[in-house]
């Protein structure tokens, strides 16, 4: 039976046997003995993603040192407001915080991030955006569905991979689901990795 690990664009967490190219937590443990959850989704504000496979190391998925969490790929990730991890992925993490306005360093970021990702859940009060002026690998919402924008497509997400492709165009506004802060990093050329099936 899959563990409720599967990390969505809205940061929801879902039991799924589809599988990820990408590994994070949420700052520790937070699952119960028996690999479930209660109401906890996270154990501390800093949010990361990792490499699935660092150095050849296995993770059990709901261990005792931290509650492993799967996405589809990167751009998933910084939609749900996880950002680079400085151990498994230092060049990229130094890089990434590097392009925001001012430069942050990563606690800095997270306290940031914290607040924003509570404002942003799909319960909150969403702010429209204009999707011709959004970064590649932005998140957006269309009828509660997540898109992320890449090139002049819009792609349709699902954890198997993206889908359907809509012309940007097509869509004037849209609810953004990725973070303010990583939209200004995305904006200033920082370029997540994107599952195979966005190609």
């Amino acid at each position: 039976m899959p563990l409720q690990n599967r990390v969505n664009p809205f940061g929801e967490l879902v039991a799924t046997a589809a599988r990820g190219t990408m590994m994070g937590n949420r700052g520790g443990k937070f699952h119960r003995d028996d690999r479930t959850l209660g109401k906890r989704r996270w154990a501390s504000r800093h949010w990361i993603c990792c490499d699935i496979h660092y150095k050849g190391n296995q993770h059990e998925a709901m261990g005792d040192g931290y509650t492993s969490l799967f996405f589809l790929d990167e751009v998933t990730a910084l939609s749900a407001g996880h950002r680079p991890c400085f151990f498994c992925r230092r060049q990229e993490a130094l890089q990434f915080l590097s392009l925001a306005e001012p430069p942050l360093m990563a606690d800095a970021a997270d306290r940031i991030l914290h607040d924003e990702r509570r404002a942003s859940r799909r319960d909150a009060v969403a702010q429209k955006h204009i999707v011709a002026d959004l970064p590649d690998s932005a998140m957006i919402a269309i009828d509660g569905a997540a898109y992320a924008v890449r090139g002049q497509r819009l792609l349709r997400w699902s954890f198997d991979g993206y889908t359907e492709a809509l012309p940007r165009s097509a869509v004037r506004q849209a609810d953004l689901i990725t973070p303010p802060l990583f939209l200004i990093i995305l904006a200033r050329g920082y370029r997540p990795r994107w599952h195979a099936s966005a190609g």
